[in-house]
């Protein structure tokens, strides 16, 4: 696979980083790079491409594309062990032949396939749906709401019709980019892409499902638990759903692997959206980077107004806890030793757990 890059062109998961900041970095270094690629490539005229830049490179957490390429070097380094295993297993004893076998397997997949780049496709692709869902979320005829990612939002600084197709076009790409003909990118996997369409298809459907939903519970009065927690795991669950499942579909994820990823994926998500009901009443505007208390200015319902802070604080914390048990469970399926500190998706959960905004 050759990827004509300044960056390292192998950053989600076939070589080692010092910490967790370094593999975020690098990660949100690579999108930077491949929204330019994007737009230069889509050709969109003025103003919409400019409230199309202006969007995607506000100062986001990125947990979506994190979470794509954590879920990638997870599934690459367990399944990695695995052959290693299955090289010690076959009695390779000379270290030369043993350090070449690897080395070869290796090579053989980063020259022959073009899986890290279908997880980059992947990463751009979430971050895409999930900002178009950002501005359509900001509009007068939503939240109208006037800040995001520390910044104005996009009907404000352009208008309400630019910022419309600019939500528009970055869904359509959204979709165009997983086979779309892109310099800098190995050709598409058509295996991989009608795999990763599967997968993405129905979960943005369903988040779009989940954004009425919700629009209807803030006329209701008679809002349960149960149906927030049904709003959420499509509002907001389906996608963190999707960039898990597709990081660990271009690693070569197997069906078991699959399982606890998206096992995994439907607790955090539910978990994000609980943390993002406790930092609403907990965290100032300044930090949020979009308006503290605007869930109470709504009326929304909120875990918070169920619950109360500190057990909807409990609850988002079991939450992460069996998000973070469904992974180990499969990792220690095939590997006798679980480095938490050093692996990507697991890391991320704890980073996700301890955010601040």
């Amino acid at each position: 696979m050759t990827v004509s890059s300044t960056l390292n062109p192998t950053p989600f998961g076939f070589i080692s980083f010092d910490n967790n900041e370094q593999f975020h970095s690098t990660v949100r270094a690579q999108l930077a790079q491949d929204i330019d690629v994007l737009f230069a490539y889509a050709k969109l005229p003025s103003p919409l491409v400019d409230a199309c830049r202006y969007v995607m490179t506000g100062q986001g957490k990125l947990v979506r594309p994190l979470l794509v390429a954590s879920a990638f070097a997870n599934v690459n380094d367990n399944n990695k062990n695995i052959n290693n295993k299955n090289i010690n297993n076959k009695n390779i004893n000379n270290k030369f032949d043993k350090d070449t076998a690897v080395s070869d397997d290796l090579a053989s997949l980063l020259e022959n396939d073009s899986d890290y780049d279908m997880a980059r496709r992947a990463a751009l692709a979430v971050e895409l749906l999930h900002t178009y869902s950002l501005v359509h979320d900001d509009l007068p005829c939503m939240d109208d709401d006037e800040l995001r990612r520390g910044q104005p939002t996009a009907h404000i600084v352009f208008d309400e019709a630019t910022a419309l197709l600019a939500g528009d076009v970055l869904q359509t790409l959204a979709f165009e980019v997983l086979t779309a003909e892109l310099p800098t990118f190995a050709p598409y996997d058509s295996n991989i892409a009608s795999q990763l369409m599967a997968i993405f298809a129905p979960r943005a459907r369903r988040m779009v499902s989940g954004q009425m939903l919700d629009l209807n519970a803030e006329a209701s009065d008679s809002i349960t638990q149960t149906d927030l927690e049904a709003i959420h795991r499509d509002k907001t669950g389906a996608l963190i759903e999707a960039a898990m499942l597709m990081g660990g579909i271009c690693a070569g994820a197997t069906a078991p692997q699959r399982m606890a990823l998206q096992e995994c994926a439907q607790h955090i998500g539910l978990a994000f959206q609980v943390q993002d009901d406790i930092l609403d009443v907990t965290t100032s505007t300044d930090t949020l980077g979009k308006p503290a208390g605007s869930d109470e200015k709504l009326d929304k319902s909120t875990y918070v107004k169920f619950m109360g802070v500190d057990q909807a604080t409990d609850y988002a914390q079991s939450l992460f806890n069996d998000g973070r048990a469904a992974i180990i469970r499969e990792m220690s399926s095939s590997t006798d030793n679980i480095d938490t500190d050093n692996d990507a998706l697991l890391a991320l959960i704890e980073w996700l757990w301890s955010r601040k905004k």
